[in-house]
């Protein structure tokens, strides 16, 4: 099914893109065919635990929940670390790949819920520097004790990132494994400390979620956790008033036609009505976005040279 952005809403966004006021956020989906789903990791240690849920064995953070209380707290996290570990990076040099486009499009700031370092790597790949952050979420000594890049560095205002481009981990990264948000528990007192606590996530990330676009790429809009971080997260930290937010969308898979749309319909209404985000979606797969996105954007860039 193609996608349902206009020439216009094209045309807005890579102007945004090009001015530098488009916040990317990246999903799991940004890594499809390169590390396993999380569904397919929650239904592989379901089975080797023995999980007793048989209708959420496929729900990773549940999954994950019980390895924890069964074995050890960090057990669920070291065994993801093991699995990310044999996974290769994505090929960088190839045209529709997300983390290359998106580091070849030279934004300041990129948000993530995913775990990996592929963003970061993809920066490197392009020879731009890079600071990689996650918020402090928990009392866990490890991370209590380590300095941020923004309690460290004096800042100038007019560019808090010294130059540099900032890979936020909002559920944290694999480097730090206490950082990662993943189990059940996790996810409940990290939404808490971000609904309670104004001062967790740093000024830039704040002014970025406040006065840029956001685009959304490897979510899925039917997906509790991509519901969660709008509602909760955004809605908390404060969403863009001025600009639109875009998400790059899976039509639902094993429904007619007809009724494809019809789950489209819902779903675009549902987020219509989130207070203060405003959504265009493109309805497509995602390398066919990214492919668009960079086709439109080198003509827009030649365009003004």
């Amino acid at each position: 099914m193609n996608g349902t952005l206009s020439d216009r809403d094209w045309d807005d966004l890579v102007n945004l893109i090009l001015e530098r006021k488009c916040t990317p956020f990246i999903g799991a989906g940004a890594c499809a065919n390169t590390l396993p789903l999380a569904s397919d990791i929650a239904k592989q240690w379901a089975e080797a635990h023995g999980y007793p849920l048989t209708t959420s064995a496929d729900d990773l953070s549940r999954v994950s929940q019980y390895v924890a209380l069964t074995r050890y707290p960090m057990a669920p996290k070291e065994d993801l670390r093991r699995i990310f570990q044999k996974s290769p990076a994505p090929n960088f040099e190839a045209p529709d790949e997300p983390h290359a486009l998106l580091a070849d499009l030279d934004l300041p700031i990129y948000i993530t819920t995913n775990y990996d370092d592929f963003m970061a790597k993809a920066l490197k790949s392009r020879g731009r520097a890079y600071v990689r952050e996650f918020p402090r979420w928990n009392r866990f000594p490890e991370i209590e004790g380590m300095r941020s890049f923004f309690d460290s560095q004096p800042q100038d205002p007019r560019d808090p990132l010294g130059g540099k481009a900032l890979v936020y981990h909002l559920h944290g990264h694999l480097d730090v494994l206490q950082s990662l948000v993943l189990t059940e528990d996790d996810y409940l007192d990290f939404l808490i400390k971000m609904t309670t606590d104004t001062k967790l996530v740093p000024a830039p990330v704040c002014a970025a979620l406040a006065g840029t676009s956001l685009l959304f790429i490897g979510y899925s809009m039917a997906d509790w956790n991509f519901r969660v971080l709008l509602r909760g997260l955004i809605g908390s930290l404060g969403a863009s008033l001025g600009y639109a937010s875009i998400a790059v969308q899976l039509p639902p898979k094993g429904l007619s036609q007809a009724q494809q749309r019809q789950a489209q319909e819902y779903l675009s209404e549902y987020f219509s009505h989130i207070q203060r985000l405003k959504f265009q979606i493109y309805w497509g797969e995602g390398k066919a976005f990214t492919s668009e996105l960079r086709r439109r954007w080198e003509a827009a860039r030649h365009a003004t040279h």
